[in-house]
């Protein structure tokens, strides 16, 4: 010992080289060079400590976090979104096309109902050619040059009758103004289901003139897979049209609140979400769902007063002309007055409020909106599922496809012109509607027999014989 402590013996002089200080006992060196070199030293890669002291002490010199932090947090790792970093870089890229999408959908309101029929249009090639491409099968389809061909020429066909029938008062009130092409028209119109009829028999026969062996399954599949698409997109096309032709309203406030709802569960669900709501959703949560339809439902109330206010939205468009609209707005759109209590207007500048009454029928479509349309997007992901896929396509960036942004949509738009119908519109033929029907129904003779009694009806009328 005694020559280990002394100061020029060499085990001193390596120590002090190394950078020990020159007082330091070999014994703690010794010491440490035991630890260091024992097999399960800290050093080690391997190194397992026993005890549990030991073990939480090691855990908190490593990258590695404890099984008891973990159960602490527990609750935080159920989040289902936060943390991620790619999920706040998906939310950027959705919000950004999200405000590129609004503010197309803006300028084309302010554009007018035909430029809105033609976005509904535009919609349905889409979505129609993202459904068409997911059966496809690129072995099959080499075989079968043109087969592609043939589904389009059922879809333009299903167009042209749906909305024909659609807007073939609208056409006549359009070319009424120049003889030879009402004449035109109104025979188009009136043979209008005729020629549809013919397209479609047409596609049937070159259908069955194409059909080839071995490839019959494939074949009848995608004649089955083309209909039921053609079914899906049009019957809320359908009615999505309608709608715009009662009044832009009609259709920008369900569209809207289907907007309002996506976007509303999507944040709730973001910074709140903790419970999943469905299996076939995972990212669906009881928080987003619960937070969106609250917000919905207010949101109904509020926008339904604001779209309220211009005549631009709430006037019917008769004509497919894009000339600016002025219209009696009508009881529904006409502000009624309800006086505030006592104890909120003694704090309150005002003394009433004023409420639309079409802001009390705006309530239902936001429950519907917020409850029932979500029910379309949960079919589409179990379709989706059915099929592997994530999305239908990846035209809008974020949101997938465009078949993706209209699944609660189509339910909604079904939802409006049936509540339209029931409980707005009154069922009444208007002057122009019976004039139409004169025009194409009856001969010469007839309207001039129709006349002169329309005429007497009138004189007895004055007269008081009625």
């Amino acid at each position: 010992m005694e020559k280990d402590m002394n100061q020029n013996s060499p085990r001193i002089r390596k120590l002090r080289d190394n950078g020990y200080p020159p007082n330091t006992p070999t014994s703690r060196m010794n010491n440490n060079n035991q630890r260091d070199n024992h097999p399960n030293s800290p050093r080690d890669y391997n190194y397992s400590p026993s005890s549990p002291t030991a073990r939480l002490r090691w855990r908190n010199r490593s990258n590695e976090i404890p099984a008891e932090v973990k159960r602490g947090n527990a609750s935080n790792v159920r989040n289902l979104l936060l943390g991620d970093k790619n999920k706040y870089r998906s939310m950027w890229i959705r919000t950004c096309s999200s405000l590129w999408m609004l503010g197309g959908v803006v300028f084309i309101i302010y554009m007018g109902h035909l430029y809105i029929w033609a976005m509904v249009v535009g919609i349905q090639i889409f979505m129609a050619k993202e459904l068409f491409f997911l059966l496809r099968r690129a072995h099959e389809e080499r075989r079968l040059p043109g087969f592609r061909l043939l589904n389009w020429h059922f879809f333009f066909t299903a167009m042209l009758f749906v909305y024909g029938r659609i807007l073939q008062q609208q056409l006549v009130n359009t070319v009424s103004s120049d003889r030879f092409i009402y004449k035109l028209v109104s025979g188009l119109i009136k043979y209008q289901m005729v020629i549809c009829y013919f397209l479609y028999i047409a596609g049937f026969m070159w259908f069955i003139l194409t059909l080839k062996k071995k490839m019959y399954k494939y074949q009848f599949g995608q004649y089955a897979w083309t209909h039921m698409i053609l079914i899906v997109v049009f019957t809320q096309s359908s009615f999505t049209v309608a709608n715009i032709f009662e009044g832009i309203f009609w259709f920008l406030l369900p569209a809207a609140l289907i907007a309002m709802n996506d976007v509303a569960a999507y944040f709730f669900g973001f910074y709140f979400g903790r419970t999943p709501l469905i299996k076939l959703s995972p990212k669906k949560t009881w928080e987003g769902f619960i937070g969106a339809s609250v917000a919905t439902t207010i949101s109904a109330f509020l926008f339904a007063n604001v779209l309220g206010q211009f005549q631009w939205l709430t006037c019917p468009r008769k004509d497919l002309s894009t000339g600016w609209l002025h219209c009696d707005p009508g009881p529904l759109f006409r502000p009624e007055y309800y006086p505030l209590p006592s104890w909120v207007a003694a704090f309150s500048p005002w003394k009433e409020i004023s409420i639309l009454p079409v802001q009390w029928h705006a309530f239902s479509l936001g429950l519907f909106a917020s409850v029932i349309a979500p029910f379309g997007g949960f079919f589409a992901s179990g379709f989706k599922r059915a099929f592997k896929i994530k999305d239908f396509g990846d035209s809008i960036p974020g949101h997938g496809g465009f078949t993706d942004r209209m699944d609660c949509q189509m339910v909604m738009a079904i939802f409006a012109y049936i509540y339209i119908q029931s409980f707005i519109v009154h069922q009444d033929y208007s002057v122009e509607m019976i004039l139409d029907h004169i025009s194409r129904s009856l001969g010469h003779e007839e309207q001039k027999m129709l006349y002169v009694k329309l005429g007497d009806i009138l004189r007895h009328k004055s007269q008081g014989g009625f």
